[in-house]
């Protein structure tokens, strides 16, 4: 009878040491600063920003994504059928229900929010990590490092990083031979708002790793600039990633009181994919070809 029962209790001891050991956990800190406890093994993960959700296909990931952001929609590599929210305003309920191990959120989905949107799902037990947009090409750097390590693919996010070191420093070696920098205004926000960016941001850095420079550089990140700013910056090349409007490389050529800036004269307008220059990750390297073309076709190819 007793060494049954010691079976008994043994078998019992050994189940909850395996489940135990199936949901160890671990405490990271993620890119906002927070202490926050995940699973060391991640099945099940949703991103709120196709920024992330571009690290994690590139991480060969795609498959433990199980909800991704509205703005992921037609990533490469990812699933068609994967459900997609509205994470700025996110279901609590419907994401509860999906069981993830982890979400992995952007620092975009607080603006505008008076508190944490993810706020009732952590109290639901369900680990929220952040990360705020990068001011740098170091910071994008960072931002990959940590979702490998998150992820257990440490190397692959090493892998990926180095790619991006390689590649950037080629540009970095010929930006450097440039005399004469050309002035940029890049837009990113159209007509009557206009939006762009000064520096502490990765785009005002991808501008000078080619050679040129910012017009906004003294500014400070993303910021609304004045029509006449723009007037007397006269830049030499005027880029846009706006997508969102009919042909933008003609809509600023044909703006009233533009016509005499330098770059519209010598129709240095030119557009720069939307997502590769918006999206802090691996994939900034095609903007930076584009831009680097756009900006100096003698040195760059065109």
């Amino acid at each position: 009878m007793k060494k049954k029962l010691l079976a008994i209790i043994t078998s019992f001891v050994l189940m909850f040491a395996v489940g135990c050991s199936s949901n160890k956990e671990t405490t990271v800190t993620d890119r906002e600063g927070n202490e926050v406890k995940v699973p060391t093994k991640l099945e099940k993960i949703i991103t709120t920003a196709p920024s992330n959700t571009e690290v994690l296909v590139g991480l060969g990931l795609a498959n433990k994504l199980v909800a991704v952001d509205n703005y992921s929609e037609g990533i490469e590599g990812l699933n068609k059928d994967i459900p997609k929210m509205d994470m700025n305003k996110p279901d609590a309920e419907a994401i509860i229900a999906l069981e993830p191990d982890i979400i992995i959120a952007s620092g975009y989905n607080k603006i505008g929010s008076a508190e944490d949107p993810y706020k009732a799902i952590v109290e639901a037990g369900i680990p929220v990590v952040y990360i705020p947009s990068s001011d740098s090409i170091e910071g994008i750097y960072k931002d990959i490092e940590f979702i490998a390590s998150l992820v257990n693919e440490d190397k692959k996010g090493e892998e990926i990083i180095t790619d991006m070191k390689e590649k950037i420093s080629k540009y970095e070696e010929l930006g450097k031979t440039i005399k004469g920098k050309k002035k940029v205004y890049f837009e990113i926000g159209p007509a009557p708002n206009l939006f762009t960016f000064g520096h502490s941001t990765f785009l005002n850095e991808m501008v000078e790793v080619i050679g040129a420079e910012n017009v906004f550089k003294n500014e400070k990140s993303w910021f609304a600039p004045t029509e006449e700013a723009i007037l007397d910056a006269n830049p030499d090349v005027i880029l846009t990633n706006v997508n969102y409007v009919k042909n933008p490389t003609k809509e600023i050529s044909s703006r009233n009181g533009w016509e005499n800036i330098k770059a519209i004269k010598d129709g240095d307008v030119y557009y720069i994919d939307s997502n590769s220059s918006a999206r802090g990750n691996q994939n900034i390297i095609k903007a930076l070809d584009e831009m680097a073309k756009a900006i100096y076709p003698d040195v760059y190819g065109k």
